[in-house]
């Protein structure tokens, strides 16, 4: 196994969520249809039957939706893996403690299930009449039915043995290297939801529109180890969410750039370019070139005077010519060319990249103005939770 392997196995654990809910679906047979006369059933072959209900199906929502809930949590900071959820090692005990609690809230579910699993029979029954026969026949005891009602979690650390054959080690690598492959295309999937349930056509939203915002952002930065492009647009929706007014509906330009980003986010593809065309455009570190000074002797004094002191001079490195006016003119031109190239496929990146290079031009003026007395670390925002009063429990699509 490869070094970068074993350390992403490192940095995550694996979350099974295991939730077996009861169908209450019986195969419908030949028998259970009554047919006219001269009608005829095509062969088994050529299409089958289906099935049939043995009660509402309304009764069993509460565990479909513990099931997603759970799910829904483990996507929040994690990425489908192996049939569980791959999830930063520092995120599992916050994981546990929400899958713990709805753990509870299916118990009871259960319970309540299984107390009037009679009387809904006997209802879907007396709804149903003339097939009352093809019901009653199929129905399942409680015991069987509590057997298949139930709701587990594992966390387990991911790894291989000493001993593998190459072709077992390979499959492995492979999927782990599709990590970031999946965490793009979730992040697309929300992404989506987001533009298409709350942005799209809207001249103004409300704060509930950032959740899924956060959300992403959140997820991305968690998981921000699987991809190197990762930080950089991290560091793009930091800077938008610093930029929105903290009270009152999210309208004009800042909400046209909510839409560009969430179109951006939209398309794993563009997601990945536009992360990899804010990295290309980072002004690399020059190394300053050493200025070699001089004192010429002063000639000597015709008059007996007070010496002053030697008048310094700058030995040129230029042969003809001391003026430096020209000497850093094109020295960036590849950087900005491969700018152009990245970012003129959409508007979305067309909009971000450009702000980011004015960013970028903005701050380097800033340091060139200042110059030693102040360290050019990057200041990075990130954004804080949304304590609004308006911040109602409705929960849209997300």
């Amino acid at each position: 196994m490869s070094h970068e392997t074993q350390v992403l196995l490192d940095r995550v654990v694996l979350v099974k969520v295991e939730a077996n809910i009861y169908g209450a679906r019986k195969k419908l047979k030949k028998e259970d249809l009554v047919l006219a006369d001269g009608s005829k059933l095509p062969p088994e072959d050529l299409a089958s039957l289906g099935s049939k209900r043995l009660l509402d199906p309304d009764k069993l929502t509460v565990f479909n939706r513990l099931k997603k809930e759970a799910e829904r949590i483990c996507l929040r900071v994690g990425t489908r893996f192996l049939g569980g959820f791959a999830v930063p090692v520092e995120s599992a005990a916050s994981i546990t403690v929400e899958l713990e609690r709805i753990g509870l809230d299916f118990a009871a579910a259960k319970t309540e299930f299984i107390a009037g699993y009679d009387a809904a029979v006997t209802d879907w029954v007396v709804r149903h009449p003339e097939f009352a026969g093809i019901i009653e026949q199929a129905v399942d005891s409680v015991e069987f039915v509590s057997t298949r009602l139930s709701f587990d979690f594992l966390v387990v650390s991911v790894g291989l043995p000493d001993r593998l054959p190459p072709a077992d080690v390979a499959r492995l690598e492979s999927k782990i290297g599709s990590l970031s492959e999946q965490m793009f295309y979730e992040i697309s999937v929300e992404a989506n939801q987001l533009i298409e349930q709350s942005l799209l056509g809207k001249e103004q939203v409300t704060r509930n529109a950032l959740r899924p915002i956060r959300r992403m952002r959140d997820k991305l930065d968690g998981l921000g180890f699987l991809d190197h492009r990762v930080a950089p647009v991290v560091a793009t929706i930091d800077d938008l969410l610093a930029r929105i007014p903290n009270k009152g509906a999210i309208e004009g330009g800042i909400l046209q750039e909510i839409l560009a980003t969430a179109m951006l986010l939209s398309d794993p593809d563009k997601t990945r370019r536009h992360g990899e065309g804010l990295l290309a455009t980072q002004l690399p570190v020059v190394d300053e070139t050493e200025v070699v000074i001089e004192y010429a002797e002063s000639e000597p004094p015709a008059v007996l005077v007070v010496p002053t002191a030697p008048t310094p001079v700058i030995a040129e490195s230029a042969a003809d010519s001391p003026d430096f006016t020209d000497l850093f003119d094109g020295i960036f031109d590849d950087e900005l060319e491969a700018e152009t190239v990245t970012t003129s496929d959409d508007w979305a990146l067309d909009i971000l990249l450009e702000k980011c290079q004015t960013d970028l031009k903005t701050g380097n003026d800033t340091d060139e103005s200042n110059s030693s007395e102040h360290s050019a670390e990057p200041a990075t925002v990130t954004a804080g939770d949304d304590k609004e009063a308006d911040d109602s429990d409705q929960d849209y699509w997300f």
